[in-house]
């Protein structure tokens, strides 16, 4: 069993938890505009925990293909207050979405207890900022720049591919002093990978669990769904339930959502499941 102290706020991922999304962004592909207002940020976090949310993850700017790049004092400016306001407030650990260290640091000290990487702790000064906050971190695996992602994405072995990734990131962050207890990995659906590549990782997702660490899996309304059924943003509820389902199934112990309640009824099903008998 998994139990991960962060930042003195315990998340238990001996069965499959849910993550709730606060993106707190003007430009975001499902929700951008919709949580910018702190007092509606606040209500959401609130809206998630009450539903079920066992942790919170927080993020100030947009990784969809095409966003814009934000500079680290205005994603500081954007998500800061909301941390303080969710952690004074609501007693569940918090997440911090970014790959910029100063981010790391400020939103760790206003009461983020999790970082969620997207760029797997690559950026300059990420990897030891990581280490020294001792909270811990989700590995993501992206080829490629959100930016243009999702241009010509191209694997030989995408699972083989993203599993070796991950590991490779796992070795660095123990040689900086980040132990594998405090570890996650998420293969990064959506993150340079083509509808193809996205079905094949979720197919074969028992290969990163059998790793032995912690497995996100986050793809709340993303455009596999809707390449699927062609249908908009707003209309993915149920292919995203149909996902996060398969995931729980085959060992994924955290499921990052936008459609938090839900996605804890889902999961909640596929738990009494496993452990019938």
């Amino acid at each position: 069993m998994t139990v991960l102290d962060c930042g003195g706020r315990t998340l238990d991922l001996g069965r499959c938890r849910v993550m709730g999304i606060l993106n707190v962004t003007p430009d975001s592909f499902s929700d951008g505009g919709d949580f910018f207002c702190l007092d509606d940020a606040l209500a959401q976090a609130r809206a998630m925990v009450d539903a079920g949310a066992a942790v919170i993850d927080i993020g100030g700017e947009s990784t969809r293909p095409g966003a814009p790049a934000v500079s680290a004092e205005e994603e500081i400016h954007r998500v800061v207050p909301v941390i303080e306001a969710v952690h004074a407030e609501l007693s569940v650990p918090i997440s911090i979405d970014t790959s910029k260290p100063l981010v790391m640091q400020a939103a760790v000290a206003a009461g983020a207890g999790l970082i969620n990487d997207v760029r797997a702790l690559q950026e300059e000064g990420a990897l030891e900022a990581a280490a020294a906050l001792a909270v811990p971190v989700c590995l993501m695996h992206m080829q490629g720049e959100p930016r243009t992602m999702q241009q010509a994405p191209s694997y030989d072995d995408v699972v083989a591919e993203v599993t070796a990734f991950l590991m490779q990131r796992v070795r660095v962050c123990e040689q900086a002093g980040i132990t594998r207890q405090r570890l996650l990995i998420d293969p990064g659906f959506g993150f340079g990978k083509d509808l193809n590549h996205n079905l094949m990782l979720m197919q074969q997702l028992e290969t990163l669990v059998a790793t032995g660490l912690p497995v996100l899996t986050g793809v709340s309304r993303k455009s596999m769904i809707g390449n699927i059924l062609v249908n908009k943003v707003d209309q993915r509820l149920f292919g995203g339930l149909a996902l996060a389902a398969l995931a729980a199934w085959q060992g994924s112990v955290l499921i990052r959502t936008h459609d938090v309640g839900a996605t804890v009824d889902a999961i909640s099903v596929i738990d009494a499941v496993l452990k019938a008998g």
